[in-house]
């Protein structure tokens, strides 16, 4: 669950586990509609702009359903018009959580051609999606070019709902920015959330509290960063977000660690891996925290049935091997160590 929106396993950079996947749809869905609903098309009906709309179509965990509903909302709209251009950006940003890049290139392809006569919004969105594809394989300063052009084009986005996506190319930027850059710029994404008058742009601050709190514990300030997750937990239960709570109560926990209060990080741990099970979603980042844990007591044996299971799960994630190997080989070796005593 090392979790940033974008990076967003719950406790993973950029895998597709369940909870990191909840954690982009808090941000993205402070609207009616919203992740997981029978939605399947832009519904005229619901308040807010096309692109209000058009997010509550997302279901994050879900992106081949997301890419389903994203073609069949571009189809009912005319070739080259703004809603048809607007839902081709997030059919490629679909593609994309695939690893489909080529495929999510095309289609940014086509939307480019339109670019001229779409509102700035399209083009904002745009240049979004081009940032995302790039840092999810792994080019973070070709990304960090198109997000600071989505942050420019931003400026000129008069459309309802323009500080949302304004955030987003904040956010973004923080996330594949170097290390140096990251925390002013979650910070500003955060004063610009908090500054709206939009009530579901402000939606971005559990998130951004959250990527705060990372950027503290990659800076080796672990007090720092579990006020910022303490504060992000706040942040979710205000809003009765129980999937975006849960992956805050982790990242609380995992500060914990850090901090060597290894009773109470369990504790959060064991809560939710019994909540997950109950749910039939295991986690296999709970899991890994709960093997860790026992490493930290010095107990490897304790650790070895946790280590396990995350493997199990972890395994099968092919973000997750492509983007952690130390990670999975260390759960291996945990999981074998001990067996073989």
């Amino acid at each position: 669950m090392h979790c940033r929106l974008e990076r967003s396993g719950v406790g993973n950079r950029r895998s597709g586990s369940t909870l990191a996947a909840a954690l982009l749809a808090a941000a993205m869905l402070v609207a009616p509609g919203g992740s997981g609903t029978a939605m399947t098309s832009a519904d005229p009906a619901l308040p807010g702009d096309y692109s209000q709309r058009l997010d509550a179509l997302w279901i994050f965990e879900q992106p081949a359903e997301s890419e389903t509903r994203f073609r069949t909302e571009a189809a009912r709209h005319a070739p080259g018009s703004r809603e048809a251009a607007e839902a081709a950006t997030q059919l490629a940003r679909a593609l994309g959580l695939q690893q489909r890049f080529a495929e999510a290139d095309r289609m940014l392809d086509t939307v480019k051609l339109t670019l001229a006569r779409q509102p700035a919004r399209v083009r904002v969105r745009y240049l979004l999606e081009r940032g995302r594809r790039d840092n999810s394989s792994g080019r973070p300063s070709k990304a960090l070019a198109w997000f600071e052009q989505a942050l420019i084009a931003s400026a000129d986005d008069a459309l309802p709902g323009a500080d949302f996506y304004r955030v987003d190319a904040l956010h973004m930027l923080a996330i594949a920015a170097p290390p140096s850059r990251q925390l002013a710029l979650n910070l500003r994404a955060l004063a610009a959330a908090d500054a709206t008058q939009d009530a579901r742009t402000r939606g971005w601050r559990a998130a951004l509290l959250n990527n705060l709190g990372w950027t503290m514990h990659e800076r080796g300030d672990a007090r720092a960063a579990l006020a910022y997750w303490q504060d992000a937990l706040a942040a979710f239960e205000a809003k009765h977000d129980l999937r975006g709570t849960r992956i805050a109560r982790w990242t609380v926990a995992r500060g914990l660690r850090s901090l060597g209060r290894l009773d109470e990080a369990e504790a959060i741990q064991r809560a939710l891996a019994g909540e997950l099970d109950a749910a039939h979603a295991p986690d296999g980042y709970v899991f890994e925290e709960l093997a860790e844990i026992a490493v930290a007591r010095g107990d490897r044996g304790a650790a070895r049935p946790w280590a396990a299971k995350a493997f199990a799960l972890l395994s099968q994630d092919a973000d997750f091997r492509a983007s952690e190997p130390a990670r999975l080989a260390r759960l291996a070796d945990l999981a074998q160590h001990s067996q073989s005593r």
